[in-house]
């Protein structure tokens, strides 16, 4: 897994354009039919195709999908209730619906779906995240397609996230997407909420979340069978600008809303602070306090020096009691500080596997874990 670079852009045409790694959030406003209570199976079928486009040009996609609750509401003859349980049970009902309609959209194109559910302390847990992760990333490189929903049939309401805006963008940051798209029953932020102000008008870009910004939003409700508006979604921005990720903010209403996009439809371009590479790598050095460390050879710092990882072989001393997950303080052969990172695994791990080569991980470990203790990606020079 590469580390995404600087993206600029002004308007969501270029930022779809530019980026390679895209998480695209779809609201259960768009994905069900309020009518009929199910799927919208067209519409569905033509946001494949465009997801099969931007994949033909290399692009890799993570779709966050809400719906599950919608649709087993419809399933159980449930009415619409704002119970705890009775939301968890609508949830589990249809869930495996909702990964039908994606099924049936995506497999007239030989893509497999794959489905992923999440709670709050998937990401923002170290090691809950680094497995989902490796997940995600192994699911991209096999060509599969992610689909994610929050697990709502599990968590307590104190571990929810409430609506998939803020679940769409803490994935983005899990998988280091450059760009995160909100689509939405509106075709961007508006200056007051267009439903009750005519007169309102549409942003095409904003640069930084102000709180100018933050009041427009808060005027605007959700829609139909949602549960978030744009507030929540403003709040997902923030999010993703953070760690150098765009946000794009448009309407899903109508056919091929991607290519729409593309071709140069309207929409709210929210700008991100750096590159999720960057962001990464400051968090890394800046923010996470070391729980141990490891000491390595000249030969391990040269290869550090050169942008590789850090393998067992080069590993001569393992200090301290951690997690896979945790950040580690890297220690030259002097013992001076080098660079830090997030462990592959833990500290007993680590001691087992030090000094050897990555052949031997699955005789000393008695399983097949990474062949580093350290990746690149998740290691920064000091």
């Amino acid at each position: 897994m590469g580390i995404s670079q600087t993206i600029s852009a002004t308007t969501p045409a270029q930022a779809i354009a530019c980026a390679q790694r895209i998480t695209l959030k779809i609201g259960s406003s768009l994905l069900i039919d309020e009518a009929e209570g199910g799927a919208r199976d067209a519409w569905l079928a033509s946001v494949a195709a465009d997801i099969v486009e931007l994949r033909s040009q290399g692009k890799k996609i993570i779709v966050i999908s809400s719906g599950a609750v919608a649709l087993g509401r419809r399933h159980l003859g449930m009415k619409r209730s704002a119970r705890l349980d009775f939301k968890q049970a609508a949830a589990a009902a249809g869930q495996p619906l909702l990964m039908q309609a994606w099924e049936r959209a995506l497999s007239p194109h030989g893509i497999a779906t794959a489905q992923l559910l999440l709670t709050i302390e998937d990401t923002e847990q170290r090691h809950r995240s680094l497995n989902a992760r490796a997940t995600l990333e192994v699911l991209l490189a096999q060509g599969g397609l992610p689909v994610i929903n929050e697990n709502d049939s599990v968590a307590t309401d104190e571990l929810r996230y409430g609506d998939n805006d803020r679940l769409s963008a803490r994935v983005a940051q899990v998988v280091r997407s450059e760009l995160l798209i909100l689509l939405s029953d509106v075709d961007g932020l508006y200056t007051a909420d267009p439903a009750s102000e005519p007169t309102a008008e549409r942003i095409a870009y904003v640069a930084t979340i102000s709180p100018d910004i933050e009041h427009m939003a808060a005027g605007a409700k959700a829609a139909g069978t949602g549960t978030g508006g744009m507030r929540t979604k403003i709040e997902a921005a923030r999010i993703a600008s953070g760690f150098g990720c765009m946000t794009i903010i448009a309407s899903g209403r109508g056919n091929r809303p991607l290519r729409h996009l593309g071709d140069g439809g309207p929409g709210t371009l929210i700008a991100a602070s750096g590159s999720p590479g960057k962001a990464y790598k400051q968090w890394i050095a800046g923010t996470l306090s070391p729980a141990g460390s490891v000491t390595i050879d000249a030969g391990a710092l040269r290869a550090l020096g050169s942008g590789k990882s850090l393998l067992p072989g080069g590993v001569t001393a393992v200090e301290g009691r951690f997690e896979r997950g945790a950040c580690l303080r890297i220690l030259g052969p002097s013992g001076e500080e080098v660079a830090r990172g997030i462990a592959a695994y833990g500290a007993s791990e680590t001691r087992a596997i030090k000094g050897g080569n990555s052949a031997q991980i699955a005789t000393r470990l008695g399983y097949t874990g990474p062949d580093e203790i350290i990746h690149r990606d998740d290691l920064v020079m000091l």
